[in-house]
């Protein structure tokens, strides 16, 4: 049986159920966009909340360094690189640990072994704090400490990191402080908020952290002498620094 417009019954049922399919496939489309968007606005908008929240604070105290008289550097490394003993150490400046060896054993491997030629001291940046969080202090601040390279200011950039931590990700490294800090340290300061602008460095800190991935790493500070690490799980004493380099010491001649 045909209607007034030639269409059978059948044509006419068939043509219902395009309709609905075409419906449903529209409504399904319309949910997944939806749900992609708030997808995207989870992911997008709290680090571009947390940048503009960063800009509006205020940059707050800012504790100046007593320069140390570090020995030879070039950016990230200090000493001989031909030296007969390696030191590799990975460390993320939001870890007090890092703060407490730099301060401690660090300068006292520099007395003992870096300014005799005797050992070559490599600085790796391992951020992994910044796993747990959106502000990513550990990441920012470890490409502002190799924008302060640039400049040959990574050490005395790395002392007033530390010096100014003050909690893991509650604004100690916002980005108005961390140019505060070079601003303290009398850098150029067009050449460095640049760099940062830019995160220039954002490959030089990915290969550190696969690096360190290859290697095992899960903590900080870990310390490597000539490719071993120290004191798995714990923070290296300078004596257990210092028993390492005599071996090695005594194993290269």
């Amino acid at each position: 049986m045909e209607n007034r417009k030639g269409k059978t019954k059948r044509e006419e049922v068939r043509a219902r159920r395009r309709r609905q399919q075409m419906l449903t496939r529209l409504a399904v489309i319309a949910v997944i966009g939806g749900v992609v968007l708030l997808l995207v606005g989870l992911i997008v908008l709290p680090p571009i909340l947390q940048s503009i929240r960063d800009a509006r604070a205020p940059v707050g105290e800012i504790v100046q360094i007593t320069p140390f008289p570090y020995p030879e550097s070039d950016g990230k490394t200090m000493g001989d690189p031909n030296a007969p003993v390696r030191i590799d150490v990975y460390e993320d400046f939001q870890c007090p640990a890092c703060g407490n060896y730099s301060t401690n054993t660090e300068r006292q491997i520099i007395e003992e072994y870096i300014e005799t030629g005797e050992v070559y001291y490599v600085y790796h940046h391992f951020p992994f704090i910044d796993d747990i969080s959106v502000s990513k202090e550990s990441d920012q601040a470890a490409n502002a400490s190799m924008c302060a390279a640039e400049q040959g200011r990574f050490w005395d950039y790395h002392d007033i990191l530390f010096t100014n931590w003050s909690g893991e990700n509650e604004g100690a490294f916002r980005d108005n402080r961390l140019l505060a800090f070079a601003e303290e340290l009398d850098l150029d300061m067009d050449q460095f908020e640049a760099c940062f602008d830019e995160n220039r460095y954002e490959d030089v800190v990915n290969e550190d952290i696969a690096s360190a991935r290859s290697l095992g790493v899960d903590s900080t500070p870990s310390v490597f002498v000539n490719g071993e690490l120290l004191t798995p799980g714990f923070v290296p004493s300078f004596s257990d620094v210092q028993q390492a380099v005599e071996n090695a010491l005594a194993s290269s001649q």
